[in-house]
């Protein structure tokens, strides 16, 4: 489909919606707009392309874009959407603890009309709309919409084919492979796992390895508090107990506690570690910023964290709200969503048409496709409870500097989640 082809077509489909609210008789304009995704990574591509079209069909419309830190949106979101300060429309995390607290405080428009009006729920199948639809006591999965997610994300394991290729060491298929692999490289002097403790990745990993043990009845008691959760059964101590190990090991280097995200990226990036276990949102950005070797990724085995992607949510102090679907509408437009696909990101939209990313990139959203199909997607740890990002990274930096047992990690760990019970009537 032609640029000009797309332009009318959106158009036609904005006029039906009962927009046309970037009307040049309105005078200039300003829709305010946030997000936290890098210009290299995939998002970040197709969300600047957005940018450019809604600019040229909404002449009379000037985006002001501010890229913000995901730990800076998720500390001050609370308090700067209920100021004047707040965007008109933001990407912000999904889950009870977050998307969840803020529709509950009023903080978040309900559009669930437009998400009707506008086709959106055609495009989200039942388990993509579970962390985009929140009920009176802000618990996902059912309720009203108050985002809508035009991407997803899960978390792999990237690995450095040339180094396992120096130890002679074969794709893994499973743990007990993966750890063998890891053994390996510690006996060569080199540190395997590329870790960001002072972040989202270590308490990720901690995750994985628990869901190694889980269940989905597992995962839905402690995500949808379906039922009770004991935060000392095999899942979690297996979890906590095998990171504990695995610093013990030397596959996970004691300093990474204080190593972010974007740091531990860039060591695997620069060949440091053969692997990082993370997710799938560093796949456009490996893919441009990898020169030197050859990588690839290859999927967890078992349950594994992930979800449909971060949400575009309307603020209710949003002075733009018109504005601010149709933008929404254009991300979920067919040569957006492709322009994501062939970026390294997984669409949500499938638009039937052929990609033109390498096949290493196409391999991303195949393997979406099938955790999809297999319903082996668990979320993320953080979601159950406020605050709890910040517990979790927390309890797991002790278990990197040892300074903790797995058994105090999962009391710290417990303790929130059991104070949010009553938070949610349960």
């Amino acid at each position: 489909m032609s640029k000009r082809v797309l332009a009318i077509a959106l158009t036609a489909v904005l006029a039906i919606a009962g927009c046309g609210s970037g009307d040049q008789a309105d005078g200039p304009r300003t829709l305010k707009l946030w997000h936290y995704e890098g210009p290299d990574s995939a998002m970040g591509v197709a969300w600047a392309e957005a940018i450019k079209q809604f600019e040229a069909m909404y002449p009379g419309v000037k985006i002001a874009f501010e890229e913000k830190g995901f730990e800076q949106i998720q500390k001050t979101a609370p308090m700067v959407l209920n100021s004047s300060d707040a965007p008109d429309v933001m990407e912000y995390n999904k889950g009870n603890a977050t998307a969840g607290l803020l529709s509950k405080q009023g903080l978040l428009t309900d559009i669930s009309d437009e998400v009707t009006k506008r086709g959106w729920d055609k495009h989200l199948g039942p388990g993509i709309q579970t962390t985009a639809r929140y009920d009176e006591k802000g618990v996902m999965g059912s309720g009203k919409w108050f985002g809508v997610p035009n991407y997803a994300e899960y978390v792999m394991v990237f690995y450095n084919k040339d180094m396992f290729a120096r130890q002679g060491i074969a794709v893994p298929t499973s743990i007990a492979e993966l750890t063998a692999a890891m053994d390996k490289f510690v006996a060569a002097g080199v540190t395997p796992l590329a870790v960001g403790g002072a972040e989202y990745p270590a308490h990720q990993i901690m995750y994985q390895l628990a869901l190694s043990k889980a269940n989905k009845d597992w995962v839905d008691r402690f995500q949808r508090y379906t039922g009770p959760v004991d935060f000392h059964d095999a899942a979690w101590m297996h979890g906590a107990s095998t990171f504990a190990d695995w610093v013990d090991k030397r596959y996970v280097s004691k300093d990474s506690a204080g190593v972010k995200a974007e740091d531990m990226g860039v060591s695997f990036m620069q060949g440091k570690h053969p692997i990082m276990i993370s997710g799938s949102w560093w796949y456009g950005r490996l893919a441009s910023g990898i020169k030197d070797f050859q990588w690839g990724s290859f999927l967890w085995p078992g349950l594994t964290a992930g979800s449909a992607g971060n949400m575009w949510v309307v603020p209710a102090g949003s002075k733009n709200k018109e504005l601010a679907y149709d933008f929404i509408q254009i991300t979920m437009s067919p040569q957006i969503q492709d322009k994501l696909r062939d970026a390294g990101g997984v669409p949500l939209v499938d638009t039937g048409s052929a990609s033109s990313a390498a096949p290493q990139l196409k391999e991303v959203a195949e393997n979406f496709k099938t955790l999809a199909a297999q319903d082996r997607l668990a979320f993320y740890p953080d979601w159950p409870a406020p605050g709890y990002y910040d517990v979790q990274v927390s309890a797991v930096q002790k278990l990197i500097t040892g300074t903790a047992t797995p058994h105090q990690v999962m009391d710290e760990i417990a303790k929130p989640y059991q104070e949010n019970l009553a938070n949610v009537g349960k």
